[in-house]
């Protein structure tokens, strides 16, 4: 058995706890990625309840989300299972499948997507970040903290802490 050093159970333990702070609004800034991720969590907030006012808040979500859908230039669908901490710096055409999974403190920059492939759709971990124009297809799994360069097209796993580029991407610095 391997020990393991403090500081990277303590890294791995972090990544894993979202960190809500990222996705926070800020008072009177025009913030419009900050702006659509509220409106999917308000969607799924009031989605998890019953009664006229949830209904009424389903339904304001639902505009607030196709507004900054537009805005952003993004298509991330309202009932994406996304985990807390997400950013986006530059959300304009992002592109994410519906059944995709995406792990908690992410980071996914430009023209990145998340796409179907013949056996399914990717699942993120924790802390993975996501360099622009990134194509992530098929039923693949990205581990934590691992860092996918940009322009990357990954059509199979790539494990915990490591950094892949190319088309098709390759990994050229194992966790």
């Amino acid at each position: 058995m391997q020990s393991r050093d403090s500081g990277q159970m303590v890294e791995e333990a972090f990544a894993a706890v979202p960190d809500w702070s990222r996705e926070a609004k800020r008072s009177f800034s025009w913030d419009p990625s900050r702006a659509l991720i509220a409106s999917i969590r308000s969607y799924q907030r009031h989605a998890a309840r019953r009664g006229p006012i949830a209904s009424l808040g389903r339904k304001l979500a639902v505009l607030r989300h196709r507004f900054w859908s537009v805005i952003t230039g993004a298509d991330i669908p309202i009932n994406t299972t996304i985990a807390g901490g997400l950013v986006l710096p530059h959300p304009n055409g992002i592109v994410i499948h519906p059944s995709a999974v995406i792990g908690p403190n992410c980071l996914l920059f430009h023209q990145v997507t998340l796409g179907m492939g013949r056996d399914g759709v990717p699942t993120l971990g924790a802390g993975v970040d996501i360099g622009a124009g990134a194509k992530l297809i098929g039923r693949i799994m990205v581990g934590d903290r691992a860092i996918v360069g940009a322009n990357a097209v990954v059509l199979s796993d790539v494990p915990a802490g490591a950094t892949v580029v190319g088309i098709p991407a390759r990994i050229v610095a194992p966790s």
